[in-house]
């Protein structure tokens, strides 16, 4: 009987490569594959016949080959076999069945590893299935790039189902993980898992307590620990609690000797002589107390029969000596009386000429502001002044005759015409504004002297162009209920929300407008600052959770005209670009939401901002604000009106009223909006129809132009020009006129034209624990989907999902946002009416009292 020496085994298919099955046998006399159960035809053999030669019997061997389309056509049915048959003089022999399959490997793993975020020494599972494949794929680990070995490394462990275990993670073991997959096709390479192995703060031991600081009585000692056992690593949580302790002491006094009364004499003895004595005992020395001074004992000649007129000569010269004595101790108290009055005076007059000279001295400012606002500070907070920054309105109410009139703008050469008159006066038409600062201060604490905050902060580092104006600041003291700066009549506010700020931590935060003059930004091309530059901080503190800092802006909000950058300036002055609008990633500390006017910058790090836009086309367009001020008093022929030209946002506009102010102008017009485009063509502003007989213009051509790249660059904080007329007579008092602006060869636009700080609850429209509860009613994932994503979706904030759920607590920063949106014009009820419509019971927020909360 035939048997085989070589039997066909299982093979598979790579792309389009055939494989070779071979079948040998001895003795043979035929051999032929059958595959599937139908016989290879014989022309498909390959047949080699050779003879043994330690036993002389014939040997045959027989090779097929088998293609992908053969395989094909079978596929899905059954796997497609192979086997060969041998015959020899005595029989036949059937060998094994050999397998033929296509090999693949798919693309997708059916399941990657997920990144984590685990604590030192523990136990870490990354899990893998890998993608579907023939032969089945096999695994390999790979930390940064370098394949793992379990051998090796036994801290590492691959499970019989391909998972990888780090049994307990060291700081060595932050690294990115990858699932690699990998067959006779292909090799497949999974997203990378990044593990953060992190480290939460430990306390070190208490010091030893310290010396009392009191002398004598009652003092204060301390003691102090650090979050070095261990230090907190890669995000791990900083230490719970107070590193330094205060306890109180009593120091005991030292006390000086004393002496008692003189005892009686003693009876006069042989040697004509009596004693007396004192001890040091009313009261005695003690605890390092000075011992008496002076004798204890003291003797004096007695009267007798034999030494009578000795004694009364002793008692002469006695008396004489107290005498001189009492004379001279006297003499040398005056000197030291007049000695010590000179050094009183003295000290006085220096004190006065110091004070004076800090008062003066504005640079001479404490540095500590950066470092000791990240402690719990206990002084107790002065009553700020009871004044407003007003907004400055036209009052024509006060005056003899009255301003009516509009503006009107150019479209292709043509005028639109309208009146305008009003009149001048000798009399003041702006109400005086008050100097000063409103501080309203809640839950928290503010440095009594706003001028002192402004210099300390301004002699910092980091704040060298920090402007000294206490006008476009506002700050405050805030711990973990959080709070809201905001400068009044500018647009400009932060929000901090609860939970920002650490427990235990207390924060002065401060929130500046900066003078664009004062920092003017490297913008190239077509670039345009669109946002006031606003600076808030320390920067550097230590925030869990994003602040939400709102601004205004100047950009026609269209987003295809524009590519929008938020510029941030690092410690080395230098401004960079943190975020691109549009573009933003969950994973970086700063996301946007731009508005029709206002832009919501979420930031977990304070500093100093900006928005810078570039126009894309010419469609691009900025809004810019024009307003229109007059002479408050016209005692000559001449009469001037001020027109500015300037971006449109409220903080620039306040600017302009404070220094019309100063200057005694008033308001005459509302002001306008008008839309200037990116056409590179110049801003033109005229005078028309006024009435020649009593009125003429000083201007020596017909119109004025402001330069378009003046305008575009942003960079001055306002432009203006001034059209000087001239009466004819001093009694006239009315002018009628038309005021044009239109940008030259470009499409006409129609127009005419504090610090308060609020800290803790009373900064937020909806109660703290009410927040809580609808945060821990929607935080978690319903299957019918009535959680934080159905929120979303009611307040028209869907479009932010992504950065939503890249949050810990996703309602908690839309309710941050809704509160960022809706201060001083939150309708609680709204937000009520919102969570019935999700059917969460905290739909009753707004019956809910102060008290009660």
């Amino acid at each position: 009987m035939p048997h085989f020496l070589v039997e066909p085994d299982d093979e598979y298919i790579v792309k389009n490569k055939p494989v070779t099955l071979t079948c040998r046998s001895t003795p043979a006399t035929q051999i032929y594959f059958k595959c599937n159960g139908e016989w290879v035809h014989q022309d498909d053999h390959l047949i080699e016949r050779t003879v043994d030669p330690a036993t002389g019997l014939p040997i045959m061997q027989v090779k097929i080959d088998i293609s992908r389309q053969q395989v094909e056509k079978i596929f899905g049915l059954d796997d497609y076999w192979c086997q060969c048959v041998a015959w020899s003089t005595t029989g036949t022999q059937k060998s094994q069945k050999a397998y033929v399959r296509i090999a693949y490997l798919r693309k997708n793993f059916e399941e990657e590893p997920m990144g984590k975020e685990v604590s030192l020494n523990q136990e870490v599972l990354l899990r893998c299935h890998p993608p579907e494949g023939v032969p089945p794929a096999e695994v390999e680990w790979q930390r940064n790039e370098h394949v793992i070995d379990p051998v090796s490394e036994p801290n590492f462990l691959v499970t019989a189902d391909r998972n990888l275990i780090i049994k307990q993670a060291r700081l060595a073991d932050t690294a990115n993980y990858t699932c690699v997959a990998k067959n006779i096709v292909a090799r497949r390479r999974s997203s990378p898992a990044t593990v953060l192995v992190y480290v939460n703060g430990g306390w070190s031991t208490w010091t030893t307590w310290s010396a009392c600081s009191a002398v004598c009585g009652r003092g204060w000692q301390r003691r102090s620990r650090s979050c070095t056992n261990p230090t907190p690593l890669n995000g791990g949580l900083a230490c719970d609690g107070q590193n330094v302790q205060k306890s109180a002491c009593t120091a005991t006094c030292p006390v000086d000797g004393g002496w008692s009364d003189w005892s009686n004499w003693s009876e006069c003895g042989v040697d004509c002589s009596m004693w007396r004595s004192r001890e040091c005992t009313q009261p005695s020395p003690g605890t390092g107390g000075k011992d008496c001074q002076g004798i204890d004992l003291q003797s004096l000649n007695c009267t007798s029969q034999q030494c009578l007129q000795s004694e009364h000569k002793n008692t002469k010269s006695d008396t004489k000596s107290h005498t001189d004595t009492f004379e001279g101790v006297a003499l040398y108290v005056g000197i030291v009386a007049v000695a010590l009055c000179l050094t009183l005076i003295l000290i006085v007059v220096v004190l006065v000429y110091r004070r004076k000279k800090e008062g003066l001295d504005a640079d001479v400012a404490d540095s500590s502001i950066l470092t000791t606002g990240f402690q719990p500070m206990g002084i107790k907070p002065s009553k700020p002044e009871n004044s407003h920054l007003l907004t400055i309105q036209p009052d024509l109410t006060t005056t003899t005759t009255s301003y009516q009139g509009t503006l009107r703008s150019r479209h292709d050469g043509t005028t639109h015409t309208g009146t305008a008159k009003f009149s001048m006066t000798n009399g003041p038409l702006l109400d005086p504004l008050p100097n000063g600062s409103h501080h309203t201060l809640h839950n928290g604490k503010m440095t009594s002297d706003p001028a002192e905050f402004m210099t300390r902060l301004s002699n910092q580092t980091y704040f060298k162009t920090l402007p000294r104006d206490v006008a476009n600041t506002s700050y405050g003291t805030f711990n973990f209920l959080g709070g809201r700066l905001t400068i009044p009549n500018t647009g400009i506010s932060l929000l901090i929300p609860p939970e920002a700020i650490p427990r235990g931590k207390i924060y002065e935060i401060y929130l500046t407008a900066q003078r664009k003059e004062d920092l003017r930004l490297p913008l190239v091309g077509c670039q345009t600052l669109l946002s006031p530059i606003v600076s808030c901080g320390p920067p550097g503190v230590v925030l869990t959770r994003p602040t939400i800092l709102s601004m205004d802006h100047c950009s026609d909000a269209c987003p295809e005209n524009w590519a929008i950058r938020l510029k941030k300036q690092n410690y080395e002055g230098v401004w960079e670009d943190v975020l691109m609008m549009g573009e933003e990633l969950i994973s970086e500390p700063y996301y946007c939401q731009l508005e029709a006017e206002t832009c919501r910058v979420f930031s977990e790090q304070l500093g100093r901002f900006s928005l810078v836009g570039e126009s894309l086309n010419m469609s691009a367009a900025k809004r810019l604000r024009l307003v229109l001020f007059s002479d408050a008093y016209c005692s000559t022929l001449e009469y001037n009106i001020r027109v500015y030209c300037m971006d449109d946002t409220q903080d620039v506009f306040k600017e302009v009223m404070q220094m019309e102010r100063q200057l005694g102008g008033r308001l005459i017009d509302e002001p306008h909006v008008l839309l200037f485009k990116d056409s590179y063509h110049n801003l033109r502003l005229s005078i028309h129809d006024m009435p020649q007989a009593h009125w003429r213009s000083k201007l020596l051509s017909g119109y004025q132009e402001i330069p378009f790249y003046h305008i575009w660059n942003g960079s001055q904080r306002f432009l203006h020009c001034t059209f000087t007329l001239e009466r004819l007579n001093l009694s006239t008092c009315e002018l009628t006129c038309q005021l044009c602006v239109w940008q030259v060869e470009g499409e006409g636009q129609s127009f005419g034209y504090g610090l308060i700080s609020l800290a803790g609850p009373s900064a937020f429209q909806i109660p703290y624990l009410i927040r809580q509860k609808i945060c821990s009613s929607l935080d978690t994932p319903c299957p019918n989907g009535a959680d934080w994503r159905l929120l979303a979706q009611r307040l028209k904030l869907d479009r932010h999902m992504s950065f939503f759920a890249s949050k810990a607590s996703p309602t908690s920063v839309i309710l941050d946002l809704w509160e960022a949106q809706h201060f001083h014009s939150g309708n609680l009820n709204q937000l009520a009416t919102v969570m019935a419509d999700i059917g969460k019971q905290e739909a009753m927020i707004f019956l809910v009292s102060d008290g009660e909360c």
